[in-house]
């Protein structure tokens, strides 16, 4: 593996957050921030093992993305299935970018975790014999997804985690809390770091809580976009805290779109309803507006394809008929197979039913817009859903901070590639967390003092700027990309950039982080001159292992950021 500076700009980004002077402070060894599976996950399995603990999360406990999961949670569980195979459709999903090692940290230790989510109190579905009830999703050659409340998976492992954290004293927990910065030592290592709490009494605004180690399990970043089915939290505050601290970020550019969101208009922005891959599992199908089942013939899983070639087949549509959507045809649903297709008139009461029981939750968001996936079409678009990049992590969590350690959708961890397998994001938090907690306890370090911030690097940038840049973001550095999109969108960047707060606020702090993350994304995006998984090139459509098979990594020093390219023998786990 080698390293090659690139020609990228650096980018002019604060180097920390304008914030006031620490108004309380307190004490713990390890905080984690975060309260999703990731997060809760290693604040469950640190318990006795440090003496102290605190969760901290933007919202209350419940708010992040875990609750939204809708398919499931991916393990080889099922009879017949195995590791090795779900090794496989992970490596193809990842496109020739996954970490082979990691993944098979993956898939070899995620029955286990799974079950001991089971012993934790999760009620996953089981079949009439009492079987564990598994699906299949995109990707997925197996039927190995485990799902709780038809299409409730993450709602039900949060209720969970969180009745698990209300039963331990000895974790305390800090809602509505934006972590602003990480407070290093003369080491460099990490020594605490700075939140701002919308509380009441002695915490409340800015403070610095003094600590050993941080866990970060913040989330993604899908509030870059304008549609997202992320929730309004996930503003890439984890990946913009750890490259303002040193930490690397990798493989940003891999931002995968779910292929079905459902398309509410072109004025809709924000956090969008998400119809799960699961849907399709059950054997619904994309067609266009002229009934053409288009994913035949693009792909051996047809509209069970990996989410990249989906959300792509989309999107081409889109461009051809000039349609802002495609359709998804569910009307079909849990009708025996002795009802020819067709015959809805007398079937409505089975489908009503089946998605009464297998998909609840969907059915009443879909309702509630005013489609019935009984009777109607449902219209769907890919929007942001995961982001397969983030903070540089190795088989253990750590980041090349020492004392800072990341797990779930902030982070890298290299399982994920160009394109993540269906139902591998919430494995993937528990996994790694577990794995955190095995190792943080023994790598804990003195406690030390924070040096003083270089307040002449801090800066913010103005709330105002946000929807423009979900804009720039969406119309040049979504689905489909191009050199000229992509130059614009760096140009435009860079001039948001440069619109100082008027106010130091959550909402300044937040739009600094979302400029931070956006920059370096499209710089990303704009040096793989290739297409590979979720990242697709209008002006270079065919994947380039001989030039491209490896990662980008940015870091920033001093407050400017910089990227260099690490090359790596690709796979397409298919050798």
């Amino acid at each position: 593996m080698t390293n090659r500076a690139v020609d990228a700009p650096a980018l002019r980004v604060p180097g920390r957050l304008t914030a006031p002077g620490p108004g309380w402070t307190t004490r713990s060894d390890v905080v984690v921030i975060g309260s999703g599976i990731a997060g809760l996950t290693a604040a469950l399995r640190l318990r006795g093992q440090v003496d102290k603990i605190l969760v901290v999360t933007k919202d209350v406990l419940a708010a992040g993305s875990t609750q939204w999961a809708q398919g499931g949670i991916a393990a080889a569980l099922g009879p017949g299935d195995t590791p090795d195979e779900h090794e496989i459709d992970t490596l193809v999903a990842g496109a020739g970018a996954c970490d082979l090692e990691a993944v098979r940290v993956l898939v070899n230790e995620g029955p286990e975790a799974v079950r001991e989510l089971i012993a934790l109190g999760t009620k996953f579905d089981h079949s009439s014999d009492g079987e564990l009830s598994l699906t299949r999703e995109g990707g997925h050659h197996r039927d190995r997804i485990a799902h709780a409340g038809g299409d409730a998976t993450g709602a039900e492992i949060q209720r969970a985690l969180i009745a698990a954290i209300e039963q331990a004293p000895e974790i305390e927990v800090i809602q509505h809390a934006l972590a602003v910065d990480l407070l290093l030592d003369e080491a460099g290592a990490v020594a605490g770091l700075t939140l701002h709490v919308m509380g009441e009494g002695q915490r409340d605004g800015v403070g610095a809580v003094h600590c050993r180690a941080v866990v970060l399990a913040s989330g993604g970043l899908g509030q870059v976009f304008s549609q997202t089915t992320n929730p309004a939290v996930s503003t890439g505050d984890g990946m913009a805290v750890a490259l303002r601290a040193g930490a690397t970020l990798r493989d940003l550019e891999f931002v995968q779109f779910h292929p079905t969101v459902m398309y509410l208009g072109p004025d809709s922005r924000g956090q969008q309803p998400l119809i799960s891959e699961a849907v399709r599992g059950e054997g619904a199908f994309l067609v266009d507006f002229e009934g053409n089942r288009f994913m035949r013939g693009v792909h051996e899983l047809a509209d069970l394809a990996p989410r990249d070639v989906v959300a792509k087949a989309i999107t081409r549509r889109m461009n051809e008929t000039g349609h802002p959507h495609m359709w998804l045809d569910a009307r079909h649903l849990g009708l025996p197979a002795s009802v020819p297709y067709g015959d809805r008139a007398a079937s409505e009461a089975s489908v009503s039913r089946f998605w009464e029981r297998r998909f609840p939750t969907i059915l009443a968001t879909t309702r509630s817009h005013g489609v019935d996936p009984v009777t109607d079409l449902i219209p769907v678009a890919p929007a942001c859903h995961y982001a397969s990049g983030g903070v540089r992590t190795d088989l253990w969590g750590r980041s090349d901070v020492p004392g800072l350690y990341a797990t779930g959708e902030v982070a890298c961890s290299g399982v994920h590639g160009a394109n993540r397998l269906a139902s591998n994001s919430l494995l993937e938090g528990l996994v790694f967390s577990r794995r955190i907690a095995s190792v943080l306890p023994g790598e804990l370090r003195p406690w030390s003092e924070p040096v003083a911030v270089d307040r002449r690097t801090a800066g913010l940038v103005s709330g105002s700027v946000r929807r423009e840049l979900q804009e720039v973001m969406t119309s040049r550095a979504g689905v489909l990309r191009s050199a000229v999109g992509l130059s614009d969108a760096g140009l435009l960047l860079d001039k948001l950039a440069g619109v100082p707060a008027a106010l130091v606020d959550q909402e300044s702090w937040e739009t600094t982080n979302l400029v931070t993350i956006s920059a370096a994304l499209a710089d990303a995006a704009a040096l793989r001159e290739e297409t590979r998984g979720s990242h697709w090139r209008e002006d270079f459509p065919e994947r380039d292992d001989a030039h491209w098979a490896g990662h980008f990594d940015v870091v920033m020093t001093d407050g400017v950021a910089t990227m260099a390219f690490v090359s790596s023998q690709a796979s397409d786990g298919m050798a």
